[in-house]
């Protein structure tokens, strides 16, 4: 049978009072389910984002608006990919309501996961970058 989990809706970003993170809202759900479950993705603004916008891609600088753009579609693509690590770790295999932590501290297990996403896809978020943004 079929059990592949499936992203019905996402919203965000949202900036999380006290922490310095945005999260996303992800709804997803199974065939097995009989309703739809609800997963908070957070980013850890200096962990993740700055580390993919300044290490990684070496993006510094531009307009207020550029940054704004810039870091909307960073965090999002960040979200993204750790919502499939946590996917693959098996985060989402019972129906529970789930928070993703920054991937500091107790998660810090899973940052190499992202880190070799962020390298791998470098060139693509670059050319990105620069065709939207014009960074």
């Amino acid at each position: 049978m079929d059990d592949r989990v499936t992203i019905l809706n996402v919203n965000g970003p949202y900036r999380e009072p006290r922490e310095p993170v945005f999260s996303y809202d992800y709804s997803i759900q199974r065939p097995t389910w009989p309703t739809a479950n609800g997963v908070r993705i957070k980013v850890s603004i200096p962990e993740e984002l700055d580390y993919l916008r300044v290490k990684i891609l070496g993006v510094d600088g531009g307009t207020p608006g550029q940054q704004l753009i810039l870091s909307r579609a960073l965090t999002r693509r960040i979200a993204d990919q750790k919502f499939l690590i946590a996917e693959e770790a098996g985060m989402f295999s019972s129906r529970l309501d789930v928070m993703v932590e920054p991937f500091t501290g107790a998660w810090e297990h899973l940052f190499p996961k992202l880190e070799t996403w962020m390298k791998e896809s470098q060139a693509v978020l670059r050319q990105e970058i620069r065709e939207r943004i014009g960074l």
